[in-house]
């Protein structure tokens, strides 16, 4: 390999690390803020009890997320100088207004939300619940903005002196639709994130308290989790059903739009090799992604990719092969072909998950209409193992979407081989993934560990001055609370 495929594998494992963590965070900060909210209009003991829980887990989240986004920036550095001076002008506003305003806002308000139990009043400790999914969602906003220009640029224009992209209209930039529509399909996967997370822990302490019942030997403090945490994941089923429903309509509504901008990604992801209308989708082929293989579709549904890809039955789908003659003749010789396998089975595993999951939640809703919820062994043994479904599906997504862009770092503007940095060597980013490699496993060994210890340890007991001033409970919730 030369020094360009070990610079893009550096950015790719630094990248995907960091992406697996943003959306556990970002869902997991809403959940928290509600079960915050519901033990602020309650007052009872229970409520914080889950809530406390819940936070402790975003605490480890957002560590572990802090920690691998800055190992992430210093990548521009290393590797992608040329890169950085290309759109320095347009990304320095959003990304400075990720690290100095949104991180920060959330990173302050989880530290007052986390250390502020016992100290803000109830008001001011619930407005910090709130405030940090709020920080991390402006964060996304940026990051979104950002990226969706790398995949669509708009609103810039080029220096002629300095060669420079720079930006000429804010409002372009956040008008962008591949940003609407991304933006948007990150905030509802960062939801699926929360529910399963909800759903899985509640789903082995439940699993656990059936299984001493049934032996006949019940554990009160098995039957104790059970009971605390028997509402969270009830509301992370129906969190994680209504955000994968949600996912397909907006992430149709990406699809199309990345057909227009985008066209050699959406044909690249169905191994498409030459114009069709209407077009067929495989469920699963062998072979086909390489130019002249004839490939094996094991199912194929007819126009299925037409209707994906331009919202019409009949529509048409351009082919690799016509795709990338155009690109030769537009932008000169070269191969503009991204790689179709890591396209054809992302694109896959994004989608099939999101069908699993949303199974997983109409099984559950149909469980709760029959008030058997807690007796389906294979229901709750599923759902304890859901949780590793989103990180396997994030993974896919920043393929699809970072892969299919390839060989562009900024779509027809700049490509790859250009923004790498002049100086260094391969030598040089051994070393450095080597030692990113080994940092990026201790940290998620660590985290990995801890989080699952956190989360089979159960909701503690509340400490005793756990009780915040100011804005008490009323008499009647008081009361409610005292009862446990």
């Amino acid at each position: 390999m030369d020094q360009l495929d070990l610079a893009r594998i550096q950015f790719a494992t630094t990248s995907i690390y960091h992406f697996l963590f943003v959306p556990v965070t970002m869902g997991l900060a809403v959940c928290v803020a509600v079960l915050h909210t519901h033990w602020y209009r309650t007052g009872r003991a229970e409520p914080a009890r889950v809530t406390r829980f819940f936070g402790g887990l975003l605490l480890l989240s957002v560590a572990v997320g802090a920690a691998s986004g800055l190992v992430q920036e210093f990548q521009f550095g290393l590797n992608w100088s040329r890169y950085s001076v290309f759109v320095g002008d347009v990304f320095g506003a959003p990304l400075a207004m990720e690290g100095l305003a949104a991180f920060f806002l959330e990173a302050t308000f989880l530290g007052l939300w986390w250390f502020g139990w016992s100290v803000l009043p109830r008001r001011v400790h619930l407005f910090t619940a709130w405030m940090i999914p709020l920080g991390a969602m402006l964060s996304a906003v940026f990051i979104m903005a950002a990226n969706s220009w790398m995949q669509h640029p708009v609103g810039y224009e080029i220096n002629p002196v300095t060669g420079r992209a720079q930006l000429t209209s804010v409002v372009d930039l956040f008008a962008n639709r591949i940003f609407v529509w991304g933006y948007l399909h990150v905030v509802l996967v960062a939801l699926s994130f929360g529910g399963t997370v909800l759903l899985a822990v509640g789903a082995w302490h439940l699993r656990r308290a059936a299984r001493a019942r049934r032996a006949g030997t019940p554990d009160p403090a098995l039957d104790e989790q059970a009971r605390l945490l028997r509402g969270s994941t009830k509301g992370g089923l129906w969190l994680m059903l209504v955000a994968t429903v949600l996912q397909f309509q907006v992430g149709g509504q990406l699809g199309i739009n990345e057909t227009t901008f985008q066209p050699m990604k959406i044909a690249a992801a169905e191994a498409n090799w030459d114009t069709c209308s209407p077009c067929s989708f495989s469920v699963l082929q062998i072979g086909g992604f390489d130019s002249g293989e004839t490939p094996v579709k094991i199912i194929e549904v007819p126009h299925l990719l037409s209707l994906l890809a331009t919202g019409s039955w009949d529509g048409q789908v351009q082919g690799l092969a016509q795709l990338d003659e155009q690109y030769n003749q537009q932008y000169g010789p070269g191969d503009y072909v991204p790689n179709v396998v890591i396209q054809y089975f992302s694109m896959r595993v994004m989608a099939y998950g999101a069908g699993g999951l949303a199974m997983l939640g109409l099984w559950g809703a149909f469980l709760l209409w029959r008030r058997r919820f807690d007796d389906s062994r294979l229901f709750l043994w599923v759902s304890s193992w859901v949780v590793i479904a989103p990180f396997a599906m994030a993974t896919a997504g920043w393929l699809l979407t970072e892969s299919g862009r390839q060989p562009w770092l900024v779509q027809g503007l700049l490509l790859t081989k250009d923004g790498l940095s002049g100086s260094g060597g391969a030598g040089q980013i051994v070393v450095s993934l080597l030692i990113v490699g080994v940092l990026y496993a201790t940290i998620g060994i660590t985290a990995a560990v801890l989080m699952i210890r956190h989360a089979r340890r159960g909701v503690g007991p509340l400490p005793p001055d756990d009780q915040s001033p100011g804005d008490r409970p009323t008499t009647r919730a008081a009361g409610a609370a005292a009862t446990y």
